[in-house]
């Protein structure tokens, strides 16, 4: 079931049906913890999860989207404020989204990652970084008006995504958690 780490558990993750995938014609952009990309151009993004979280747009009128890789959910005020935070992150993609002529209404959101990948154990009064993160990516798309279609967040594993903004399928691969390895 297991290869190299990976294991597929869902060829192409559905929640934007009736669009093919032409993975010919994409362009590809790779995402690195703080990053953030959106686009009218074909393209398809790839990113790789752990605790970290990950949060999808599509608007299927325009064929355009865009994700972000966020690692801690909210600015404190200390540092320089960035996408690496997930306050900033989301709402920073639902504007460039709406700079890119979506309608709000029109977008659909898929929020994956948040895993538990360092097998840390849960105790009452202890909050996980990657529970903090998907409850950030939740709070700020609700209040932004944007539907969330699809979620596979926290459980012991990361994730590897590709995203491809003009259908607006996803790809999902399970990474092995270090808890797996013992």
């Amino acid at each position: 079931m297991y290869a190299g780490g990976i294991m597929r558990y869902d060829s192409i993750v559905r929640g934007f049906e009736g669009v093919s995938d032409d993975h010919d014609i994409l362009m590809r952009k790779y995402l690195l913890p703080g990053d953030l990309f959106a686009t009218r151009v074909p393209h398809e993004i790839t990113t790789v999860l752990g605790s970290c979280v990950a949060v999808c747009l599509w608007d299927p009128v325009l064929r355009a989207g865009g994700m972000n890789h966020f690692m801690l959910p909210a600015y404190a005020g200390n540092g320089e404020p960035s996408n690496r935070y997930g306050d900033i992150a989301v709402r920073n993609l639902v504007m460039r989204m709406d700079s890119l002529g979506s309608r709000r209404g029109s977008l659909k959101a898929k929020v994956y990652g948040g895993g538990n990948v360092l097998c840390t154990p849960t105790r009452a009064g202890l909050d996980l970084v990657g529970l903090k993160n998907i409850a950030m990516a939740r709070e700020v798309l609700s209040t932004e008006g944007v539907e969330i279609v699809s979620e596979k967040v926290g459980q012991m594993h990361g994730r590897k995504l590709r995203f491809n903004t003009h259908t607006g399928a996803l790809n999902v691969e399970l990474i092995n958690s270090i808890c797996d390895r013992k």
